[in-house]
């Protein structure tokens, strides 16, 4: 019998780690039990976390890593800091057009002399350099420009992922809301095109129907659509036409 494909989706709707005050958070064991659940089937992973434990977050990307199976990670609001990590786990990354990804280096709360905050600022830099390297390989740039992202604190939007590599595509709701938008817009073109065929079979010039289309675009676009689907007659159209733009 086929998986229902909800049970081999896993939700990252929380905080990184155990969340003492809360007592939720998504830890590594959480995620290792429902990847046993799962089995050998492909994986969706649904992120919306503001980060937490670098080390639980570092742990969920190598168990995501070594899934048999195809990984989709779809960043539904955010993944930053840690989380971030978690979703370059993703054989494929989708983000939402108002979702957003955030990276940065690491965080730590130290305590001391001069001599003990120099030694956990050194203690740090492996930490940022494994990051770096993850969102580096994913993107297909050079370690730098990943440390320049992680300096700066960087957050990208979903246009922004996508364009520096960090994520391959929207989410599918946002891409079928791009392709009606290119399917509307070739309709309109098609219509106005044959609008100004028939306007140039009358013997108007040309800047004479520009305006008369300029017209319609500005506020009465269902004449063109009308004219284009139901007039038989081209003199009818073409009357129907100018008598809908004068009222």
């Amino acid at each position: 019998m086929a998986r229902d494909p909800s049970d081999a989706t896993i939700s990252i709707l929380d905080v990184i780690g155990e969340d003492s005050w809360s007592g939720g958070g998504v830890t590594s064991k959480r995620i290792a039990a429902a990847l046993r659940s799962i089995g050998d089937d492909q994986v969706q992973v649904d992120i919306n976390s503001p980060g937490g434990d670098f080390f639980e977050g570092v742990a969920i990307y190598n168990l995501l890593r070594a899934h048999p199976n195809k990984v989709t990670v779809r960043i539904l609001g955010i993944a930053a800091s840690a989380a971030s990590v978690i979703a370059m786990a993703g054989d494929e990354i989708q983000i939402g057009k108002a979702g957003f990804l955030m990276v940065h280096n690491a965080w730590v709360l130290a305590v001391g002399n001069r001599h003990d905050l120099a030694e956990a600022a050194k203690t740090m830099q492996p930490f940022d350099d494994a990051m770096a390297t993850v969102y580096a390989d994913r993107a297909g740039v050079d370690k730098a420009t990943a440390i320049g992202w992680m300096d700066n604190e960087t957050w990208f939007s979903g246009a922004q992922a996508i364009e520096t590599g960090l994520a391959d595509s929207y989410l599918s709701a946002d891409t079928v809301i791009d392709d009606k938008a290119r399917a509307d817009s070739t309709r309109s073109i098609h219509a106005a095109r044959r609008v100004d065929a028939l306007l140039a079979r009358t013997g108007m010039t040309r800047s004479e129907r520009r305006a008369l289309l300029a017209e319609v675009k500005g506020g009465k676009q269902d004449a063109a659509v009308t004219v284009m689907h139901d007039a038989d007659d081209l003199k009818a159209a073409i009357e129907q036409l100018r008598s809908t733009i004068r009222s």
